[in-house]
């Protein structure tokens, strides 16, 4: 399957690169395109109609307010949308003969590690759905969720890697002020959520049997939970999930 990206920012490149393969890509930007058709080993074309009818899919990976645009120039069959904010029933309306697939991949698609949030179009048995699970399986995890639910997916996986940055940030700022080496104190932070995540998944999310296991009644654990729920951990996770959904 040939496939193709009109646009070569920060998430088509991110879950580009998670697929491997091959592909054509266009961008408002020639060099953006270049630099990541030089990476997958494809090619860098100048109209995003030379494109559309050298591929079998299209991946939209543009900005929001380019999809009439868009669309006016492309005849595609398949498409695949990644394009924020933009519901399935829009692109529908864009592309009416085509089969569309929505996506909300997140940057860890890059290492493959990904999650990716799907919607079906309601064309989309019609074309090569199964080809395209596969493709975008590649990257990491994919959860079928109502068109409704995208914006919600996005704080928890879209968002949720910045998030969780800026966690270890404050975490090694933490360190650094008690005490450790930066570099030793970054380390402990990033791996120590990276072992803390492969714990969950292997015991299907129970957070509190995972802190159960960690915290003693009265220990450091435990004054330190203590001191992150005075500090409104969860309100401001709860008030960032909101920004995101009422965007």
């Amino acid at each position: 399957m040939k496939i193709g990206f009109i646009g070569a920012g920060n998430m088509a490149t991110a879950l580009a690169t998670g697929i491997g393969e091959p592909a054509l890509v266009s961008d408002v930007v020639p060099g953006r395109a270049q630099a990541l058709a030089k990476e997958l080993g494809g090619e860098a074309v100048s109209s995003n109609a030379e494109l559309a009818e050298r591929v079998d899919v299209v991946f939209l990976c543009h900005k929001p307010g380019g999809l009439a645009q868009i669309a006016e120039e492309i005849d595609a069959d398949a498409v695949v949308s990644i394009v924020g904010g933009t519901a399935v029933a829009d692109v529908e309306a864009a592309y009416p003969g085509a089969a569309v697939y929505r996506f909300m991949p997140n940057i860890p698609a890059e290492v493959r590690e990904g999650v990716l949030c799907y919607v079906r179009g309601g064309r989309a048995s019609e074309g090569p759905e199964a080809e395209i699970l596969e493709l975008v399986g590649r990257v990491g995890i994919v959860i079928e969720v109502p068109d409704e639910s995208m914006d919600a997916a996005t704080a928890l996986m879209g968002c949720a890697p910045a998030f969780y940055a800026l966690v270890v940030e404050a975490m090694v700022d933490a360190g650094v002020r008690a005490g450790l080496q930066p570099a030793d104190a970054s380390r402990m932070a990033i791996e120590t959520m990276r072992g803390t995540a492969t714990v969950l998944r292997e015991t299907g999310g129970d957070t509190a049997g995972l802190r159960g296991r960690v915290t003693s009644p009265g220990g450091s654990t435990a004054r330190g939970t203590a001191a992150l729920e005075r500090g409104g951990i969860r309100a401001a996770f709860s008030d960032a999930v909101d920004a995101v959904v009422r965007r």
